[in-house]
């Protein structure tokens, strides 16, 4: 990437009433100027007037013919987000005016924007760190009041906080390891006393564990917590999906083996996000295609935290034993929920207290169909889910990224505590430590890859 280049991008999306052009690099303000008449008879052009102002005017056409009349706002570097020169021309949303303004400043010597260019800039300039720009994608991508907290505390560096500090701890223990080899020949010489050392390595280590046993809960905020539906066939499973996303998603029949894939979307409650799995019906079956779809409802169950088992309510306990003995193991270790569907044509009162459910299944009756008990299957899925309360300053991982990295970073300070305890020579366990500061440095960015950088700033947007 060459940042002696300007580039521009539109930083809006289509169709509202006001479009913004973002402009950044060495020439911004020129280029800008050159296409920009300032209202006024002796206004200044752009060139000369100070950062952090807006100035209102026109864009011109070479013929002079009036594009928009535009409001463009000025940053001076560093003082900018990308640390650059910039400029911000709002536009009205008409796509041609936008598109129009795009020509006119690539014909004045800018460069369009690559996807995530601009952030990518900021992070080159010393604006954030890798973790906190990255951060930027995933409060852009928020869709729940959970995942914005989360992108914000990220994005305002309290994870980078938090990585500071373990690495300035990992370094001053290296720094103490070093230096009793530079005095090898000194045998009686210990600058680093090594229970001092294992307290120090087992609080880095209780800290990195925690940070990296935080991505489940923060993989579940962030993608959805995953809910399997299953049950055998026409118990209603697609009738559920359907109601809890209020749309015809699923497609519902009275003939058995409709659904033979799964089914996926999410649905946000309460600022929760569950990403719904719908799957085939599992039942005996000689139909080779039908029999695929049974398994990935099995697959679907193991990729799960919450199994919601739907049951036919008008069937007797002795149908509903039979398939028990094949969903009851799989849901080992998952949150199980037991819908009695079809409430509204129960004709009996059979039990289905001797069957077997792990104690903690909970169990709940509705209609589907004609969404009884509907909210009451969402609070019990809030209830289930037992995420932790998010507030600002909590520290919750959510990039795959950085858990691969802090699980190295976990496994790295492992093999120091080892080497403690076994009394390993000194640069044996420096280097462990050094690759332990070496995958914290790799998540806020100071391990500069080229192909990692452009792999994580080729999912942005243009314009941001």
């Amino acid at each position: 990437m060459n940042t002696q280049e300007t580039i521009c991008a539109i930083a809006t999306a289509q169709g509202g009433a006001i479009g913004i052009i973002r402009v950044s690099g060495p020439q911004a303000i020129q280029i800008t100027d050159r296409i920009f008449t300032p209202s006024g008879t002796n206004a200044q052009p752009l060139t000369q007037r100070k950062a952090y102002t807006l100035c209102f005017g026109q864009i011109k056409e070479e013929t002079g013919e009036i594009v928009d009349e535009v409001l463009v706002s000025i940053f001076r570097a560093p003082h900018s987000y990308t640390g650059e020169d910039a400029t911000e021309i709002s536009c009205h949303g008409s796509a041609y005016i936008l598109q129009r303004v795009i020509q006119l400043l690539l014909k004045e010597g800018c460069r369009s924007a690559n996807p995530g260019e601009f952030t990518q800039r900021a992070f080159l300039n010393g604006k954030m760190d890798l973790s906190q720009a990255e951060a930027v994608a995933d409060l852009i991508a928020s869709s729940s009041a959970a995942t914005h907290r989360l992108a914000m505390n990220q994005m305002r560096g309290g994870f980078s906080k938090e990585l500071a500090f373990l690495r300035d701890k990992l370094l001053h223990l290296t720094s103490l390891i070093e230096l009793e080899l530079d005095f090898s020949d000194h045998e009686d010489l210990e600058f680093a006393d090594r229970s001092e050392l294992q307290n120090t390595t087992a609080t880095i280590e209780k800290l990195i564990s925690h940070l990296a046993g935080s991505f489940k809960v923060g993989n579940a905020i962030k993608s959805g917590i995953p809910v399997a539906i299953v049950g055998e066939t026409n118990s209603g499973k697609s009738t559920l999906l359907n109601t809890l996303l209020n749309e015809e998603k699923a497609i519902i029949s009275d003939i058995q083996g409709t659904t033979r894939d799964v089914i996926e979307d999410t649905v946000n409650i309460d600022g929760i996000i569950f990403r719904f799995i719908d799957t085939a019906g599992i039942r005996e079956t000689h139909d080779a295609i039908e029999a695929i779809g049974i398994e990935r409802s099995f697959q679907a169950i193991q990729r799960a935290d919450i199994v919601l088992w739907v049951i036919d309510q008008t069937k007797t306990e002795q149908e509903i034993s039979s398939l028990s003995a094949k969903i009851i193991p799989a849901c080992h270790e998952k949150k199980l929920v037991l819908i009695l569907n079809k409430s509204d044509l129960k004709t009996s009162s059979t039990s289905i207290g001797t069957i077997g459910f792990p104690e903690d299944t909970r169990i709940l009756p509705l209609s589907a169909k004609f969404k009884i008990g509907i909210e009451d299957l969402k609070k019990q899925l809030i209830k289930t889910a037992e995420l932790p309360a998010i507030s600002q300053g909590d520290v919750i991982v959510t990039n795959i990224r950085h858990y691969e990295a802090l699980t190295h970073a976990l496994e790295a300070i492992h093999r120091v505590q080892e080497g403690l305890q076994m009394n390993l020579p000194g640069d044996l366990i420096s280097q462990d430590l050094r690759e332990c500061i070496f995958y914290l440095n790799d998540i806020i960015g100071e391990i500069k890859s080229e192909s990692v950088l452009n792999n994580i700033f080729k999912n942005f947007c243009i314009g941001k």
